[in-house]
């Protein structure tokens, strides 16, 4: 055993926190970063061991492969006197097991915290990584409520040992080789209890054991010895979660059996499902509205393809396309991939599976348009990508007249064919005509297919189309919130005028006016009053509105889990960014929130493991450079980020995006004339209303040794929303040299009275 000051390396042992079948593991101190950390010491006596040795091994390789804001991060592997060590993140906390022994968690929280394990545990499953040992003391909670995966070292390895007393059947054995134990068994699977291979459905198996006991406050499987327990889990069903008094939503209960069924191939087919089918069971507990359980099943539509002799009419191809989806993504026991991904898609040469695959979708949908005249055909087919067959084949025929009704048969024959049940709400929405008018709605398509380009002249095109549009029919307001949301990205982008804010935000209030609740106004709002100092409170409350009204938009979850971010609700903006990520794994915004989730938290590695993602989804794209610029500049690779910035000197309308870019180039050298030139009053006037922008004015400040400018630029993002006083108070490298200074320390107080005023975790 080290006592408090022994030195392992760089680090210095503070205290002993205790000891386990992997070794013992202390408190330490990290001199060089000036930061606590865990570390796990194999015995000297033991590192002879070469089994045991080449155990430690594994769980180190296997841990630090994973970066994930739901797993134990490992900073280091050494070796102290012949002892190989491990370095990890210090927790503080409880594990699972010490908060279960009050009883029972309220559904709600157990939802919370089994999310977190199932995104966890999804993030290792994609590595090939099986935890085997998942149990609540392998699960551990921080005290701002974010849940860590403990302990991969069981993985296929351990040697046979007994936990702590008062544990029955809690032997764990070793071995690869079929025929034997291994994993504690009352949360073992049936084909581990067998002792035969197993695959990531054993840890979805062990999930649901975790969930019944958080939710009921026991343990699904119980005996008085391990032979009793192994019997239970072979031969009976836990005793029903769901009765008058529990106060277990149905829907838990069905997610809990599905995870506990006996054979592999019935239960869940991945952890990822998992958290979709629990997050579906919070929105419904939130909104009061109960809902059958949830049979997630998963589909993308691919971009139909334009048959009409006018070429022109390929917008009215990709309308049909994203109108489907959009019918689709209402049902909320149906994963969709989002427009943006799917539209990616056109052209491509990869078959049917590969696309099921590679988007993680067991169903595709894809088919043509012809539209010649009047005339309209469509043509659909759904395939069984697993399968690769065909479950369903139709024509549409009629005039251009009938494409509402001809769009909707689509979506019905498509929900009819995958047997899904449609909620009263989810028949009102497929059957809903937002914009009526025949040729208002074309100009509705073609606006859309212009704003999704996010360029200057593409903008100014979709607000002729939606002003025509508004010309044939007045008032409609989808209309007024997508020509809302237009003078939005022109002023996001810095291209637009002052006034353009003003009537964004008038023209979503008219349309709330005349349609109570538009998910699509709400955005435009909550987007806007953004600008506004001190709005932060209202800004999240349109997108929350959002989120709830329509779960299945990723752009109003994207926006809404980077705002939880930078007021330091970091577990929930990682959660709701892993939600972004697997509706719309094809568009590099997509990876915006979970990478801030790893950065404001300090984990700069995942953060650019994250970014290196969205790297190959689009290299090119302004915010996926910027982000690169953000994230190499403090780690010291400032040759890349100097390279990734001057990129944007070669635009001919540069936004505001590739200025900030350039900003930090030229502050990192020093050269005040030159990273200012950049900053057009306009853009400054843009930074001036966006609680990120700011932020990176302040830093560019700090790097030219400009600190009143710096907290000038620094005390705005505050004001703006930028609350996560962690992140700027302890973390951020660059805002370092600005940390001894009294204005600085009375900013991050006004942080955190601010932030407590959100009523968020600190």
């Amino acid at each position: 055993m080290l006592v408090a000051c022994t030195r392992l390396g760089p680090y210095e042992i503070v205290a002993r926190l205790g000891a386990g079948g992997m070794g013992e593991v202390y408190r330490a101190r990290d001199d060089r970063l000036g930061r606590e950390v865990a570390i796990k010491v194999l015995p000297a006596e033991y590192a002879a061991d070469t089994d045991r040795l080449r155990r430690f091994e594994q769980e180190a390789r296997a841990v630090a492969a994973l970066n994930h804001p739901n797993i134990l991060t490992v900073h280091e592997v050494g070796t102290h006197e012949g002892a190989p060590y491990l370095v990890t993140e210090l927790l503080e906390g409880e594990t699972l097991r010490e908060r279960l022994r009050i009883g029972a968690l309220p559904a709600r929280n157990a939802i919370e915290l089994a999310v977190q394990v199932a995104s966890g545990l999804a993030a290792a499953h994609e590595k090939g990584i099986v935890h085997r040992d998942l149990k609540p003391e392998n699960l551990f909670v921080t005290r701002d409520g974010h849940v860590k995966i403990l302990d991969f070292g069981i993985a296929k390895l351990l040697h046979e040992r007994k936990d702590e007393p008062g544990e029955p059947g809690s032997t764990v054995v070793d071995t690869t080789a079929p025929g034997t134990l291994l994993g504690t068994v009352a949360y073992m699977s049936p084909e581990q209890v067998r002792g035969q291979s197993v695959d990531h459905r054993s840890d979805i198996f062990a999930l649901g054991c975790v969930l019944y006991e958080l939710l009921s406050g026991r343990r699904p499987f119980v005996g008085e010895t391990a032979a009793d327990i192994i019997t239970a889990i072979l031969s009976k069903d836990p005793e029903p979660l769901s009765d008058p008094t529990s106060g277990v939503p149905p829907g838990l209960h069905g997610i809990v059996s599905r995870c506990l069924e006996k054979r592999q191939e019935v239960r869940f087919s991945s952890a990822h499902d998992v958290a979709l089918a629990l997050n579906a069971v919070a929105e419904s507990l939130l909104t009061g509205q109960s809902r059958p359980e949830p049979q997630v099943k998963s589909i993308v539509v691919l971009p139909f393809e334009n048959l009409s002799p006018d070429p022109a009419n390929a917008y009215f191809a990709d309308g049909l396309t994203e109108e489907i989806i959009s019918d689709l993504a209402n049902v909320r026991a149906l994963r969709v991939i989002s427009r943006t991904s799917a539209m990616l898609l056109r052209g491509s040469k990869k078959d049917v599976p590969t696309i099921a695959r590679e988007l993680r979708v067991r169903y595709v949908l894809e088919g043509s348009v012809r539209r010649a005249g009047q005339s309209l055909r469509i043509t659909a087919q759904l395939i069984d990508a697993a399968a690769d067959t065909h479950l369903w084949a139709e024509k549409f025929t009629g005039t251009i007249e009938d494409v509402f009704d001809m769009q909707e048969k689509v979506s019905r024959a498509i929900v009819a064919a995958l047997k899904l049940e449609l909620t009263p709400l989810e028949h009102q929405r497929m059957a809903e005509r937002p914009i009526p008018n025949l040729y208002a709605y074309e100009c509705y398509l073609k606006a859309r297919r212009e704003s999704w380009r996010r360029a200057v002249p593409s903008l100014d095109k979709a607000m002729e189309y939606l002003e025509e549009g508004l010309r044939a029919m007045p008032d409609n307001p989808l209309l007024l919130a997508g020509l809302g949301n237009v003078y939005f990205e022109r002023m996001n982008m810095g291209i637009g005028q002052e006034a353009d804010l003003g009537k964004a935000e008038a023209l979503a209030t008219r349309a709330l006016e005349l349609a109570p609740g538009l998910p699509q106004a709400h955005m435009v709002l909550g987007l806007t009053v953004l600008g506004r100092r001190g709005m932060i409170k209202t800004a999240i409350a349109h997108l929350e509105h959002v989120v709830s009204a329509d779960p299945s938009d990723p752009n109003g979850l994207r926006w809404l889990a980077v705002f939880y971010a930078y007021v330091g609700r970091l577990a929930e903006a990682a959660a709701m960014g892993e939600r972004v990520i697997a509706m719309d794994p094809m568009c590099p915004m997509s990876y915006k929130p979970l990478e801030l989730a790893y950065w404001l938290g300090g984990r700069f590695d995942a953060a650019l493991t994250v970014w290196d993602r969205a790297c190959r989804v689009d290299p090119g794209n302004p915010i996926v450079r910027l982000i690169g610029v953000h994230l190499l500049i403090p780690m010291g690779r400032h040759e890349e980020a100097i390279a990734m910035a001057e990129r944007g000197e070669q635009e001919e309308q540069p936004t505001i995006l590739h200025r900030l870019a350039l900003l930090w180039r030229y502050a990192l050298v020093g050269d005040r004339e030159k990273a200012l030139s950049w900053m057009t009053p306009e853009a400054l006037q843009t930074c001036r209303r966006d609680f990120s922008y700011s932020w990176y004015m302040a830093c560019a400040f700090v790097m030219l040794g400009d600190t009143d400018s710096a907290l000038d630029w620094l005390e705005n993002a505050i004001e703006c929303g930028f609350l996560n006083h962690r992140y700027l108070g302890e973390i951020d490298p660059i805002l370092a040299p600005l940390r001894g200074d009294p204005r600085f320390q009375a900013l991050m107080a006004r942080a955190r009275e601010k932030q407590a005023e959100l009523e968020v975790r600190p």
